[in-house]
Order: structure tokens, then C-alpha cells, then sequence
């Protein structure tokens, strides 16, 4: 299911990844509009995956499998676009980078389509064929195990080809950013994948919005101190500053 949210819903999201759980009452207060108003939110979000629904609340989707990546195409998309195009302003022609997996890093892959001479290294098909239909791209497409779900390719296989090269840029996405700058996935392979771009990049660019903030996902990827420059649709919270300072890790705001 592909649900085309409207911001209360992606809103109600975003409440309940932060608080864990929430009940019908309270977010109907929150939103100032009818518990049968909720209810129906609710029900969608549950259907899609995105939500866990219980009787008289909600909890967030579970901390050990991912949303259904065809979902995870419609939440944020506005945003993940402007995150997508403000990190691919900072890629000059002429590059080689890295990307990895993720809705957030397919739109990157969009918006580089007008460089010129880049050379990227991918474990994610779907970028693959987006960006071969650059003729001054040169594409090299990492093998390994085919996921299904998303077109992405994990496995030994896959870091082996990672680690014979030293590129600019590392792309990388994550599922979830815990309050001390951990940052976490779902996919213990995927992780695997990452660690090996950030430890042979010479610059690691992270692209997620707000919503990641919070959200609870049980593979531990690192933490900021990988990670030279964070794109992000929203300032981060208070909470943050400091250890991003600490990490010396650029904050770059795409803001509408």
C-alpha cells in the first residue's frame, strides 16, 4: 500500500516514533479534531505499515524490520527531495562517490542527473539505472544478494568491491538517530555495507530528515563522529547541538 499522506498524518507519525506510544484521546486533542478523525488516520497508517495499532492507541512500527519500502517512497517525500538537492550542490563534476540504499539516496541520484564525469560506485540498482542514462556517468554496480524489496545488494561480495577504492564522497542513508548521535538501521548486512563507504570516503554525507530523529531501529551503524556533513530538512533539536559540535559534523538545512 502507497498511502498519499497529508501532514496531519505524517505529523501523527512523527509524534508517535518520539513518544513510542499515543492514545486516540490525546492526539485527537493534540490535532484539535474528532477521535473518529484519528481512528481513520490511524487505520490507513496501521494498513500501510507505518504504525502499530492498538485498542485505544497507537505504538511505532517495531524496532527490528523496516516499513515497507514502497511506503517509505511517499513519507517526506517533499522533504527528502530538498535534502536529495542540497547534497547534490555540494558534489562538483568530476567526482567519485559512493551511495547507498535508501528513498532519500534514490532522490540524490535524481538530483546529480545534470553533472557531468562523475564516477559512482552503488549497491543500489535502482540508482544504477537512473544514473546510467548519463553518458558522462561511469556506473560500476557492487554485486552481492538482490533484495526484492528495494532493488538493494548486500553481502561479502558487496564490501570486497567497496573496499578496493578511495572515493570523495561517501552518500549514505540511515532508519533512525537516537538523541546521543548513535545512529542505527534495521539490516545488519546494509550497516556492514555503509561502514565499509564511511571507511573508504575521504568526505561522508548523511541525508535524513526530521523524522528520523528518535526512531528506533536495533543495528547500531555509529555514530556522527563518521559523518563530515549531515543534510537534514529541519534544524535538530537542542539536545543535538552539542554532539554534533563535538563531532565537528557540518549541519546543512534544506529548508522550503
Amino acid at each position: 500500500m502507497d498511502p498519499r499522506l497529508n501532514r496531519r498524518q505524517e505529523e501523527l507519525i512523527a509524534i508517535v516514533q518520539r513518544e513510542g506510544f499515543a492514545g486516540v484521546d490525546e492526539l485527537a486533542s493534540h490535532f484539535d479534531v474528532a477521535p473518529q478523525t484519528i481512528r481513520r488516520d490511524l487505520n490507513l497508517l496501521a494498513d500501510a505499515g507505518l504504525i502499530r495499532r492498538y485498542h485505544g492507541g497507537v505504538s511505532a512500527p517495531s524496532s527490528v524490520e523496516n516499513v515497507a519500502y514502497a511506503a517509505r517512497q511517499s513519507l517526506q517525500a517533499a522533504e527528502k527531495n530538498r535534502i536529495a538537492a542540497s547534497i547534490a550542490r555540494e558534489i562538483p563534476d568530476g567526482s567519485s562517490l559512493f551511495i547507498n540504499l535508501g528513498t532519500t539516496n534514490e532522490g540524490v541520484g535524481r538530483a546529480l542527473l545534470e553533472h557531468r564525469d562523475l564516477r559512482v560506485i552503488t549497491n543500489n540498482l535502482n540508482i544504477a539505472i537512473l544514473l546510467s542514462d548519463n553518458p558522462t556517468f561511469e556506473v560500476i554496480v557492487a554485486g552481492g544478494v538482490v533484495r526484492g524489496r528495494d532493488h538493494g545488494v548486500t553481502g561479502e561480495a558487496t564490501i570486497e568491491l567497496i573496499r578496493q577504492f578511495k572515493v570523495d564522497f561517501g552518500i549514505i542513508g540511515i532508519s533512525g538517530i537516537e538523541l546521543d548521535g548513535t545512529l542505527l538501521d534495521f539490516d545488519f548486512h546494509e550497516v556492514r555495507v555503509a561502514q565499509a563507504i564511511i571507511e573508504h570516503s575521504r568526505q561522508v554525507f548523511l541525508g535524513a530528515d526530521h523524522s528520523k530523529i528518535g526512531r528506533n531501529a536495533m543495528v547500531r551503524l555509529g555514530d556522527f563522529s563518521h559523518v563530515d556533513a549531515w543534510f537534514t530538512d529541519r534544524p535538530p533539536p537542542d539536545v543535538l547541538i552539542p554532539v554534533l559540535d563535538a563531532a565537528g559534523t557540518q549541519v546543512h538545512v534544506a529548508e522550503d
